[in-house]
């Protein structure tokens, strides 16, 4: 596209953006996506045009009528009692005030393993010169570089002096968490396409995908973004999953890599990032890269509601077995989720975990994926849940380093566990319920 059409194309969007800051501000659930195919249709290059007052038809206009027979007075009816107008609840504040003595396992928990993870958010922080916030974390983050002593007690007494804990609160006042979990999968493939098994393919970001940042507009939604393509003079929702599978071979300079199995690429798709075993026994690591803007929707759920699947075999596993048992019945359920990711090559494939929203790498057992419109990104998270699909206590301190589509609302969180299969297996089976406190530096204390 050419750069005067890019121009003109983020110049209506921002336009749009204004007019519908106003409800998004009442109302943050929205997502981008479902902001986009709320609007997409009709976003022109233009500003939007402000709708005028409704003026009546002419079927609705006055009419003149003939006089009509006088009726007699209806007698006066004693009015009854007026039901009180309802009064709408304000919703609850998404972090409330606690105790440090409020943290289940908090004085057990070593903390010491997510140390360099807390400074690794301080690395990023500072490196992303958030001018509003940065001057925050920063005395406590310069303390933490200078701690000479490491050990649990030492760094639970730094925590407690420089932070205090918030408990994130869902608008109802529950603060029931919801608490699944991700990892980084391994998946077998090639750098050229093969006739038989190796030919389902990663793709990077299409060049007529248009991504417009709506926080350059307006702060309130900042964390939302706009996703479609450009047909004539319109924004429109770019194409579902399956338009974008169905034409995969007119997207051939999109390919990084081609893969054997069309499941596991779903499910890379769902954790974000991954590696790939090349036939020379190389791993090639691919991350996030953009999103298609389409809603998540959920194959399990899908498979339960079709009776397909009980509710307790809707895990990854289950959704894995159903898949291989039913291969002709596949591709139309991968299709009814219409979300689709694209994805970068990334350097490396050692020890590291893979990087996360924040830019650093994640820490197997100790980073999180979190809503960052109400938990600020490199923050600690004091989360208390129970092992994946178990009732043994799980009470440890984490970091938010990373986000996810269908990680929405404050008391939602992923928790990343690592790579490989038994990280795998893991993540599949883990939808906790629990609790998470936010750790915040003074300053960035809700009001």
């Amino acid at each position: 596209m050419p750069n005067f059409q890019t121009k003109a194309v983020r110049s209506g969007l921002r336009q749009s953006a204004l007019s519908l800051a106003g409800s998004l501000a009442h109302d943050r659930r929205h997502s981008s996506a479902a902001l986009l195919a709320a609007v997409g249709a009709s976003l022109l290059l233009a500003a939007c045009a402000t709708p005028r007052p409704s003026q009546p038809s002419v079927s609705e206009a006055p009419q003149a009528c003939a006089p009509q027979a006088t009726c007699p007075v209806c007698p006066v009816c004693a009015a009854g009692p007026s039901a009180p107008a309802a009064v709408p609840q304000p919703a609850v504040k998404p972090l409330q005030a606690a105790r440090w003595s409020d943290l289940p396992g908090w004085a057990d928990d070593d903390v010491s393993a997510a140390w360099p993870g807390f400074l690794a958010s301080c690395r990023a922080l500072a490196g992303k010169g958030q001018a509003a916030q940065w001057p925050l974390w920063r005395p406590a983050c310069e303390e933490a570089q200078a701690l000479k002593k490491t050990d649990a007690a030492t760094l639970r007494r730094f925590f407690e002096s420089r932070f205090a804990p918030y408990l994130l609160t869902n608008p109802d006042g529950g603060s029931n968490a919801l608490i699944t979990g991700y990892y980084e999968p391994l998946l077998t493939g090639g750098r050229t396409r093969g006739k038989i098994k190796i030919r389902f393919p990663v793709l990077a970001p299409p060049d007529d995908l248009i991504t417009v940042d709506l926080g350059d507009v307006v702060p309130e939604v900042k964390n939302l973004r706009l996703r479609g393509r450009l047909v004539g003079k319109k924004i429109v929702p770019y194409y579902p999953r399956a338009e974008i599978v169905g034409h995969e071979e007119e997207r051939g300079d999109r390919v990084l890599v081609w893969v054997d199995d069309p499941v596991e690429l779903f499910f890379l798709q769902i954790q974000g990032s991954g590696r790939v075993r090349l036939p020379d026994g190389t791993l090639m690591r691919v991350g996030y890269a953009d999103q298609n803007g389409h809603p998540y929707q959920s194959i399990g759920r899908l498979l339960v509601e079709r009776g397909e699947l009980k509710l307790e075999q809707a895990s990854m596993q289950g959704i894995q077995a159903w898949a291989r048992a039913h291969p002709d019945k596949l591709t139309e359920l991968l299709n009814s989720n219409p979300s689709y990711v694209f994805f970068r090559e990334l350097p490396g494939g050692g020890d590291e975990g893979p990087p996360g929203a924040l830019g650093v790498p994640l820490t197997p057992g100790r980073s999180i994926a979190i809503d960052p419109r109400f938990t600020a990104l490199g923050a600690p998270v004091f989360v208390s849940t129970t092992q994946p699909n178990s009732g043994t206590p799980m009470n440890r301190l984490m970091l938010a380093q990373d986000t996810g589509g269908a990680i929405r609302g404050p008391a939602r969180a992923d928790f990343f566990w690592g790579f490989g299969a038994e990280a795998g297996a893991k993540a599949g089976r883990m939808k906790q319920g629990g609790r998470l406190w936010v750790l915040l530096p003074p300053g960035l204390a809700p009001k």
